[in-house]
C-alpha cells in the first residue's frame, strides 16, 4: 500500500497579517519618500520582501496606495462623525461638518505631507477609495438636509440631490486634497463664513 506523505511547507504568517505588514511598511516608506517617487522595487527592498512576493498580495503600487488612502479617509470620517454626533441641530451639524473636514485635511497636510500627497493623487486620478469618500460625504450632507427639513430648519422647495450637490461644491475647495493645499490660509475662515452662507440659503 502506498503511503501518502504531506510534504507541504509549513504555514507562515497568514495572508491577512502579511498584507497588513506590507501596508504598514508602505505607509511609513511613502510617508518618508512620497508615493509617486517610490517604485514597488524600492518598497520591496525597504520592507525586506521580494518584489514578486509583494505582487502576491497587491497587483500594483496603486493597490497598496488604495489601502493606505482608504485607511486615512476612514480616520477623517471618524473625526467628522465624532464632531457631529452630539450636535443639537442640523444647522450645527453642517457647521461642524465643514469645520471638521477642513481641520482634518489641514492636519494631514501639515503633519503627514507625504501621505497627504497620496490622498491628492487618489482624488486627482479618481481612485475608488476617493470616489467612495466623496459619495459618503454627499450622502452625509443629504442626511443633514433631510434632518433639517424635518425639524423645520431648512426649506423644502429645492430638490434634495440639487441642494446636497450645491453644498458639496461650495465645500469642495476646502475639503478636496487637490484643492485644499492651495486654500490652507483661508480654510478656517471659509469653514465659518461659507457654512453661514449655506445655512442662510437653506433657511425656510
Amino acid at each position: 500500500m502506498t503511503k501518502h506523505i504531506n510534504v507541504s511547507p509549513p504555514r507562515g504568517p497568514s495572508d491577512h497579517s502579511v498584507r497588513d505588514q506590507v501596508v504598514d511598511a508602505a505607509t511609513e516608506h511613502f510617508g518618508h519618500f512620497g508615493y509617486e517617487k517610490t517604485t514597488v522595487s524600492e518598497l520591496a527592498k525597504s520592507i525586506g520582501f521580494s518584489k514578486s512576493y509583494i505582487y502576491k498580495f497587491f497587483d500594483s503600487k496603486q493597490a497598496i496606495g488604495e489601502v493606505i488612502c482608504t485607511n486615512r479617509l476612514a480616520m477623517i470620517m471618524a473625526i467628522v462623525n465624532s464632531a457631529i454626533s452630539d450636535a443639537p441641530s442640523a444647522s450645527e451639524k453642517l457647521r461642524r461638518l465643514f469645520r471638521a473636514l477642513t481641520e482634518a485635511g489641514s492636519d494631514l497636510f501639515f503633519h503627514d505631507r507625504k501621505l497627504y500627497d497620496i490622498a491628492a493623487v487618489a482624488a486627482r486620478d479618481k481612485w475608488p477609495s476617493a470616489e467612495a469618500h466623496e459619495e459618503r460625504l454627499r450622502k452625509l450632507i443629504e442626511q443633514i438636509i433631510v434632518e433639517g427639513r424635518q425639524a423645520g430648519e431648512f426649506e423644502r422647495k429645492t430638490p434634495l440631490d440639487e441642494a446636497a450637490h450645491a453644498i458639496y461644491l461650495v465645500m469642495r475647495p476646502y475639503i478636496s486634497p487637490v484643492q485644499l493645499q492651495y486654500n490652507l490660509e483661508t480654510a478656517p475662515a471659509a469653514a465659518a463664513l461659507l457654512s453661514s452662507l449655506i445655512l442662510r440659503s437653506l433657511s425656510p
